[in-house]
């Protein structure tokens, strides 16, 4: 079941909130520091630094000394032999170095002047001290290493990382246990092997994923539903966050792929399925237009997969055959493949095996498909759909097949409640069942990817949040940050030029009704090769002047987006050269509101946003955090539908009340489903059928293509799609984590009509970085008002840093990244990111957490390090622990905050009792 009812209050813009809060809080991770170690490096460098000071002083009366020691002919016998252990001496105190005999060397300064002696005799007790300090290393380090090692495997039985990593990396999984056996004995504690090594940071880094990082998946992140409340609530922005999650898990939907695949290739169960033409086709002239759909089946052994699909245009001869097949299937809608096939053979003269051929090669040109058992969108329990599509066939096998189905369902179900060790045997049996059940179908070898299931989490009971004090911090900052992030849009200037073709092809006023063939013209004749352009330009050329938009067709939209981007970065060079010395740079209003109004011609007017944030819960300065932006409906809810009960629903509602007066909301969906990420309760009214689709919603709520024309509003001058059965603007919407540019032409063409966009807020792109001060250069925090929108940064190549080498011990190590820490100003926590193109492997896609405090997370980032060409970018931890909102029984967790806004325009008000209502209607309409 379902974490929670749900019901949203009034959407202002949207109440609800998505908070995704790490497994674990943030005080796991303490026990993997070394805190005495810290101190005593802490110590050592602040006596260093103090004694260095000093040397030099004691250097300057030492020179004065040597100046006095006589080197001529006429010196003293053993004058120059004094001279030369003096000065011998003060480059050692001049270095910070204890000289190999001190005393003597103290004897020999104090005969000749009783002041520089006394000077030295201090400092060399001092040195003294500090090297008896730098001895005591490494005992310390080495003894608080091995705690950390062993918190680290009692950490590992921590369950909800347990359950994450079974699925995330089960060969990891299954070394664990005995990792944490053979290191109980303390004999691996200290110097553990090259395997045991490669397994700690392994775990590891997968204990920084549940500790310090947002993104869900299982119980590593899981995701609470919250509302801003009118009334206060709380303290400040802190959030409760429940003890008890519930977990949802489903099967990885290319899984059913296989199964599908399976079934198709068997002649007579193939037999039995129904068949349709594609979608859409049409006559055209002496030809059989349609759309054909390419699926390239991705790689079952990688831990993510998903099958590629593409479409296109497509058009086959018209012969007598295909005509008289395409007449019989319009005066039979429902035919099965048998059926098709011993009609085929009848009205062609010819036997079986010809017939099959014949229809064997439209299935493999995908003029002839076979609809049943495809994955759709609003399948949320994808099994149970793939069984409920079995048994609609109405044969005997496919009964026997969905009861046989019966046994993966339940271990499905199972898994969510188990424990760690029950999950293993959960998986296991439903890998098996899997298999067994492919074998059973024929199939030569059985097909199942790695990941068998997916799962979310969902993290207790909602949570509220004081809705007027979030409005105080975030309304005004945020929304004036929304003005410029059309400069940072990825898909904006394919928009613009989208409606560019348009006008050039149908002029002010024009209007196409043939959006299929509109679609086919301008991949064929223009948009194709301008992604290749597009595709090899860069923002920024050799001498970091910024690189134009490709604009053929000298779209002034486009041209404006230039000259914000131009007049971002020229604006953030000036700050950059006036207070970049500075820890913050804070862009003004009137910075902003320039390059909103140079954006004016190009910004869309409805803009529904998402925002992905992180508050840094400061007593005197809560910030924040922008991490990212995204343009479309529903975004931050879609994927999690299935985890609260209610949500799609009142999700729906909601759409209603924000949508455009006089337009529609209808969904983009891409076709059949082919990543478990693009799953979701229905959240439109409508939705728009594509050729080559099937639509998931009744009839009267699926607007198929050719019901769909495309105009140009020269009032607003904007292209606007429109219905012809409905009589109303139709806006399209995508609802699905998978990126739209992996999704097949026609409907990703269809976004460019949409709300849709990603905004990655790159402020630095363009502003030349600083004189690198000992290998490293630094970029300050930008903010504006509360709002941040880039954190601190430190950037060095891996040469520059004190990395573990030969001969260098421990404690020598540990102290060389504290001193590159202090001279550098790093936070204590930070994230990396690695950039290692010399190495195989997304080395550093995504950032890792570092805590300068523990050797284990040393040595884990070191091992990140591939080539000597690696660049690493540390950014730092905001909020850190002392900024945490998110708090549950056991501590504070790092959170992260999805929310909605509505950039240009107010949403309608609504009443909670508005929705409840709807809520209830809908219900008794079902």
């Amino acid at each position: 079941m379902p974490d929670q009812a749900y019901h949203s209050h009034d959407q202002d813009p949207r109440r609800a909130f998505m908070l995704r809060v790490a497994g674990l809080p943030i005080e796991t991770v303490r026990a993997l520091r070394c805190p005495a170690s810290r101190r005593w490096a802490e110590t050592v460098l602040a006596e260093e630094e103090r004694l260095r000071a000093a040397g030099e002083r004691v250097g300057d009366l030492l020179h004065d000394l040597v100046g006095r020691t006589g080197d001529g002919a006429d010196a003293a016998p053993g004058e120059a032999e004094d001279r030369r252990a003096l000065l011998k001496l003060r480059r050692e105190v001049f270095n910070n170095r204890l000289p190999a005999r001190p005393g003597a060397a103290l004897a020999l300064v104090a005969g000749r002047d009783a002041a520089t002696g006394e000077a030295l005799s201090r400092w060399l007790l001092d040195r003294r001290e500090l090297a008896e300090l730098r001895a005591e290393g490494v005992g310390l380090l080495a003894g608080e290493s091995a705690g950390a090692r062993a918190a680290l495997r009692g950490i590992a039985g921590e369950e909800r990382l347990r359950k994450g990593l079974l699925l995330a990396s089960p060969t990891l999984d299954a070394q664990i246990d005995a990792f944490v056996r053979q290191g109980a004995d303390g004999r691996h504690d200290a110097k553990p092997d090259k395997r045991r090594r490669k397994i700690e940071r392994s775990l590891l880094s997968y204990l920084y994923r549940t500790v310090c990082k947002t993104s869900p998946f299982s119980t590593f992140t899981g995701v609470a539903l919250g509302e801003f409340e009118e009334e206060e609530v709380g303290d400040g922005f802190e959030v409760w966050v429940g003890e008890k999650w519930t977990g949802h898990a489903r099967v990885n939907v290319v899984a059913l792929g296989r199964l599908a695949e399976c079934v198709i290739a068997d002649p007579v169960r193939r037999a039995d399925l129904p068949v349709a033409p594609a979608s859409g086709w049409g006559r055209d002239d002496d030809r059989v237009r349609y759309v054909r759909r390419w699926v390239t089946t991705g790689d079952d052994d990688t831990a993510v997969t998903f099958d590629a699909v593409k479409d296109r245009l497509f058009f086959l001869r018209r012969s007598g055959t295909l005509e008289r097949l395409l007449d019989f299937f319009e005066e039979h809608p429902v035919l099965r493949y048998g059926e098709l096939a011993a009609w085929l053979a009848d009205d062609a003269q010819a036997d079986a095996e010809e017939a099959e051929q014949y229809l064997a090669a439209l299935l493999d040109l995908g003029m002839v498909q076979v609809p049943a058992l495809r994955t759709a969108v609003h399948d949320t329990d994808p099994l149970r759909a793939f069984q409920r599509s079995l048994r609609e066939l109405g044969r005997p096998w496919a009964m026997e097949l969905a009861g046989r189905l019966d046994g993966a369902v339940a271990l499905t179900d199972r898994f969510a409640g188990a424990e760690p060790a029950e999950r293993r045997e959960v998986l296991a049996a439903l890998r098996t069942t899997l298999q067994d059940i492919q074998s059973e179908l024929g199939a030569e070898k059985a097909r199942v990817p790695q990941t068998l299931l997916y799962e979310d989490a969902a993290a207790g009971r909602g949570t509220t949040m004081d809705l007027d004090a979030w409005r105080a911090l975030t309304a005004a900052p945020l929304g004036r940050v929304e003005s410029v992030l059309p400069a940072f849009d990825l898909t904006l200037p394919q928009r613009v030029t989208f409606k560019g073709y348009f006008l050039a092809r149908y002029g002010q006023g024009g209007r196409c009704d043939d959006l299929l063939k509109l679609v086919h013209d301008f991949h064929e004749d223009f948009f194709d090769q301008y992604m290749t352009f597009t595709a090899s330009r860069t923002p920024f050329d050799a001498d970091g002047q910024y690189v134009p938009e490709v604009n053929w067709l000298g779209l002034p939209q486009l041209k404006a987006i230039d000259t914000a981007r131009q007049m971002f970065i020229e604006r953030m060079r000036a700050l950059w050269s006036t207070d970049g010395d500075r820890d913050e740079i804070d862009l003004d209003t009137g910075f902003l509101a320039d390059i909103a109004t140079e954006l004016a011609p190009a910004a869309p007017a409805f803009a529904p946003m998402s925002h992905h944030i992180q508050l840094a819960d400061r007593r005197y300065d809560p910030l924040v955090v922008l991490n990212r932006s995204y343009g479309g409906l529903s975004f931050p809810f879609s994927r999690f539908t299935q985890c609260f009960e209610g949500l799609d629903t009142a999700l729906l509602a909601g759409a209603a009340q924000v949508q455009p007066p006089g337009a529609v909301f209808a969904e983009v969906t891409g076709g059949p489903v082919t990543s478990n990420l693009n799953l979701h309760g229905r959240l439109t009214e409508y939705e728009i059928v594509c050729p080559g689709e099937s639509g998931t919603l009744p009839e009267d709520c699926r607007i198929h293509l050719d019901d769909l024309f495309i105009e140009h509003d020269e009032s607003a001058d904007r292209l606007v799609l429109r219905s012809t059965r409905l009589g109303r603007e139709v806006v399209p919407v995508y609802l699905g984590y998978l990126v739209p540019l992996a999704l097949p032409e026609l409907p990703r063409t269809l976004l460019l009509l949409s709300p849709t966009s990603m905004s990655p807020l790159n402020v630095w792109g363009g502003v030349p970085e600083g004189e690198a001060v000992g290998g490293v250069t630094r970029r300050p925090r930008v903010r504006h008002g509360s709002v941040v929108l880039s954190r601190r940064s430190w950037s060095a190549p891996a040469a520059e840093l004190p990395l573990l080498a030969p001969g260098v011990g421990d404690d020598e190590w540990f102290l060389g990244w504290h001193r590159f820490r202090r001279a550098t100003g790093l936070p204590d926590r930070v994230f990396v990111t690695v950039s290692d193109s010399g190495a195989r492997g997304a080395t550093g896609a995504k950032p890792q957490y570092l805590d300068f405090d523990s050797p284990l997370s040393l040595t884990a980032f070191e091992a990140l390090l591939k080539t000597d060409g690696a660049r690493v970018v540390f950014r730092e931890m905001l909020p850190d622990e002392d900024g945490l909102h998110a708090v549950s029984e056991r501590g504070r967790h790092v959170s992260e905050l999805a929310v909605e806004t509505l950039a240009g325009r107010a949403p309608a008000p609504t009443t909670s009792a508005d929705l409840v209502s709807a809520d209830s209607a809908r219900r008794d309409a079902r």
